[in-house]
């Protein structure tokens, strides 16, 4: 059976930042729509390179020896093992994520809302 996705719809309707939904599996990899703000944690991947398409907003791929702007219909490949740091670059960035069946962090990923301000962390983690 074919599914076909409104990309924009699916990530609109994301009601927690830096949290992903799974849209399909295509050949070993999962289909991942999140929505972001502000910016994760640097971490890497160990076992899985990740690519981003930028669907909304703007954002910057924070790398160690220099940082990549995306915009809308950007593409961006970040090798395994190679750490990074998305930055949402506004209020908030629309993203797709494809990757294999697996999650693997080497350190950091998700930010952690409680340790911001109340107000920022509140506001930050869609409550």
């Amino acid at each position: 059976m074919l599914t076909k996705f409104a990309l924009a719809d699916e990530a609109a309707g994301l009601t927690e930042f830096w949290s992903q939904r799974v849209l399909a599996a295509a050949n070993g990899n999962l289909l991942k729509v999140a929505k972001g703000t502000r910016s994760t944690h640097w971490h890497s991947h160990d076992d899985q390179d990740e690519t981003f398409v930028l669907l909304y907003g703007r954002m910057t791929i924070q790398l160690r020896d220099g940082d990549v702007p995306l915009t809308p219909g950007d593409l961006l490949v970040i090798p395994r093992g190679v750490e990074h740091c998305p930055r949402v670059d506004g209020d908030e960035a629309h993203f797709l994520l494809i990757g294999p069946d697996v999650t693997s962090t080497a350190a950091g990923g998700k930010p952690d809302w409680s340790a911001l301000p109340a107000d920022d962390g509140a506001a930050q983690a869609g409550a």
